[in-house]
């Protein structure tokens, strides 16, 4: 149980963490605005964050268990997939954008993180794909922990970034974000792998 938690954890913050309109929202309201507008930014964040996650978790686990050669597609797809999303991380170059308005009322923070996140077709099909892929590997039994440690990854996550932002505003620069996008990919592609030869055991 433990172990499923931690790993978990572990996906759920190389899901996060790669630097995106979610994440530069958080940086950027951390680096304007007062404590109180960050934490309540960040806490909107983390649960639309999760509220995808546990969609593409449990949505694609419905599926794989009513049609069982959907679990090995999954596995042989999440697992390329997810390698090229580790590759794309370590790769990119991510720039932090100024330009994001951070001065909005309450219901206009909700809706641009519900947009961020819900309307945004790539982190739709990198959810699905991501999540998808490591249900189809996990036994029914022990779903519900992995999925508990990526939640725990999500808040821990954009509350620490926020946190640390807001601390170091004059150190935190592009390349303190491409670090966090190496590391990141670096995780994604292990993970990717194991999916990768999970599949390959399936067949």
């Amino acid at each position: 149980m433990i172990e499923t938690i931690i790993k978990g954890f572990t996906v759920g913050i190389a899901y996060v963490a790669p630097i995106g309109m979610q994440n530069m929202y958080v940086i950027n309201t951390a680096m304007t605005q007062t404590k109180s507008k960050l934490y309540l930014v960040a806490l909107i964040t983390v649960f639309f964050d999760i509220s995808l996650a546990l969609a593409c978790f449990f949505g694609m686990g419905a599926l794989i268990e009513a049609v069982p050669v959907v679990k090995i597609l999954f596995l042989g797809l999440g697992s390329l997939a997810i390698i090229w999303i580790g590759i794309g991380l370590i790769r990119s170059t991510p720039k932090l954008n100024n330009s994001i308005d951070t001065k909005k009322t309450l219901l206009q923070v909700a809706l641009s993180c519900f947009l961020v996140t819900w309307a945004n077709p790539q982190a739709l099909i990198d959810g699905t794909m991501l999540f998808g892929g490591f249900r189809a590997s996990l036994p029914a039994d022990m779903a519900k922990y992995f999925i508990i440690g990526s939640s725990l990854a999500s808040a821990v996550w954009f509350l620490s970034l926020g946190t640390i932002v807001s601390v170091f505003k004059k150190a935190f620069n592009e390349k303190a974000l491409k670090v966090i996008n190496i590391i990141c990919g670096i995780v994604i592609i292990y993970y990717g792998i194991k999916l990768g030869i999970s599949f390959f055991q399936a067949i």
